[in-house]
């Protein structure tokens, strides 16, 4: 199996390339696409074979997973429903370099969710992952490319990420050189705001 390189303009996608993309991830596929940070792999949430496949290529269990929707309704699907602070809070900055870890509802697969009743969930500001969520009808599990510790070349670059990933995934996405910081973390399961890791979101000011 060699995987497919696919060049998007996040500015204006081609609708015909976002529905056959859309069609391998609805059978199972797994692929390379680019957010508002680093280049994320990830597939269709509700594909246990294909999460399966994720985890074995990230070396992660699923409940490390997060997933990316198209924005604050669809994550309402997803959640229990969200107090005043924390709705404002997410309005205010989505789409945004942030994941919040939230109460999940029993809408989240259970691969997802076994062992902790909370998810992570991104609505990035990029066109193309929020697009292919949006045309799929469901989120698609988000997981950085890199290594905790990675701060690589082939990381930013589509053509070096599909040299490293060509016989691993499906489809890489070329959507411009991506970036190397990370999404900023927020638990909010509480109904409080704590900061688990500072990446590309701006906190300050916004509790």
């Amino acid at each position: 199996m060699q995987a497919e390189l696919i060049r998007l303009y996040p500015e204006n996608p081609e609708q015909e390339k976002i529905d056959y993309i859309v069609s391998v991830l609805r059978d199972g596929g797994v692929i390379i696409y680019p957010t508002d940070t680093v280049y994320g792999i990830g597939c269709d949430f509700s594909n246990t074979k294909a999460v399966e496949r994720v985890c074995k290529i990230k070396n992660v269990k699923p409940q490390n997973l997060s997933f990316i929707c198209y924005d604050l309704s669809e994550i309402s699907e997803y959640v229990k429903q969200l107090s005043t602070p924390v709705f404002k809070m997410m309005k205010k900055v989505l789409p945004g370099p942030y994941t919040f870890i939230l109460n999940s509802n029993s809408s989240v697969p259970k691969i997802l969710n076994a062992k902790k009743k909370t998810v992570g969930i991104r609505v990035p500001n990029n066109s193309i992952p929020r697009l292919l969520v949006k045309e799929l009808g469901r989120p698609i599990i988000t997981s950085s490319i890199q290594g905790e510790d990675d701060v690589i070349e082939y990381s930013t670059d589509p053509s070096l990420i599909f040299e490293k990933y060509e016989n691993l995934v499906d489809i890489v996405i070329d959507g411009g050189y991506g970036g190397n910081v990370p999404s900023t973390v927020i638990d909010c399961s509480n109904d409080q705001f704590e900061i688990i890791r500072e990446g590309l979101g701006e906190t300050e000011g916004l509790f």
